[in-house]
């Protein structure tokens, strides 16, 4: 089951961040389209979806498409691993 929510002017509040967590306690996937008034251009949405995960933290991922977030959460937590490069 995959919830939608819509992202709009006042951007990322305690009431929005409070209805993410309430569809997570029932999903396991959220989509977030973020509305015009919420951006001014395509490099703020990656801005707002790390902004998302560092409230939400460790257990949640973040994939953009388009105009939309799509938030997942796992079970335990999701660490990117940094490859040294030679």
């Amino acid at each position: 089951m995959i919830r939608e929510v819509q992202l709009g002017k006042n951007g990322i509040t305690e009431n929005f961040l409070g209805m993410i967590k309430v569809h997570f306690s029932t999903c396991r996937t959220v989509k977030v389209t973020v509305l015009k008034s919420a951006r001014e251009n395509k490099s703020d949405i990656k801005k707002l979806a790390d902004e998302l995960l560092r409230h939400l933290g460790l257990n949640y991922t973040a994939k953009i498409i388009g105009f939309k977030i799509v938030l997942k959460k796992w079970r335990k937590p999701r660490v990117e691993v940094e490859e040294e490069k030679e």
